[in-house]
């Protein structure tokens, strides 16, 4: 019980009914090595993938208007997928408040990312169920990075490599990155970077650092050239 009541500290929320929260930190291990049938966070996870899938959404529909459907669809993706969600529980130190069997636990299950990512989708939804979406949602935003299109950029990290792949096909034509413009106080500082081919601007990115503002550059170029991932 002092375990849940830490955790609700954590997470900055106050269960009404705690069970849900004892569900939502159960492996399936647990559940299956317990004398009391306790259920597994399974279930709790299926909802939770929805109700993350619909706040995300929503964000990015709200905060980014000048972004296309799939570029939409491609970040929310990266922002929902499992080494996202990984990373998400890893700030709150979920590893350590979820029930493992002993098997799990001694075959190193508190560390493993499918494990967190899928405990952290039941948290959503056990918070969903006893707060309601608007708790949810609070929930989830805080996870959010400030800098949502460098934090994606990031993730794909190949965007620069894709564009010299594509320019090197021609051997006449040349591509580099010029600082255009930096704004804010030292330990804020907004970077933007011109991507030249030869001596035209092909695409423009801002971030708070010049390698984020070269990605998204290169991002840029590349869909003004039409190019899409597979």
């Amino acid at each position: 019980m002092s375990n849940l009541e830490d955790f609700e500290k954590v997470i900055n929320y106050k269960f009404k009914n705690r069970d849900l929260l004892f569900e939502a930190l159960s492996h399936s291990s647990f559940a299956n090595e317990s004398k009391h049938r306790y259920r597994s966070n399974e279930r709790l996870e299926f909802l939770g993938d929805s109700v993350l899938s619909i706040v995300v959404s929503d964000y990015l529909f709200e905060h980014f208007t000048d972004i296309p459907e799939g570029e939409l669809t491609k970040t929310r993706a990266t922002l929902v997928c499992e080494k996202a969600l990984h990373h998400f529980g890893s700030q709150i130190n979920l590893g350590q408040y979820i029930m493992l069997g002993k098997g799990e636990e001694l075959a190193g299950g508190r560390e493993r990312p499918s494990i967190i990512a899928d405990a952290f989708e039941a948290v959503i939804a056990a918070i969903y169920l006893d707060g309601g979406m608007e708790a949810a949602k609070r929930h989830i935003l805080r996870f959010m990075p400030e800098d949502v299109q460098a934090a994606v950029a990031a993730a794909y990290d190949d965007y620069k490599t894709i564009l010299q792949e594509i320019i090197q096909k021609n051997p006449e034509e040349h591509v580099e990155y010029r600082l255009a413009a930096e704004s804010g106080p030292d330990h804020n500082k907004l970077f933007t970077i011109h991507v030249m081919l030869n001596s035209n601007v092909i695409g423009e990115g801002t971030a708070h650092s010049k390698k984020s503002a070269e990605q998204l550059a290169a991002r840029e170029a590349l869909r003004l050239m039409g190019w899409s991932r597979k």
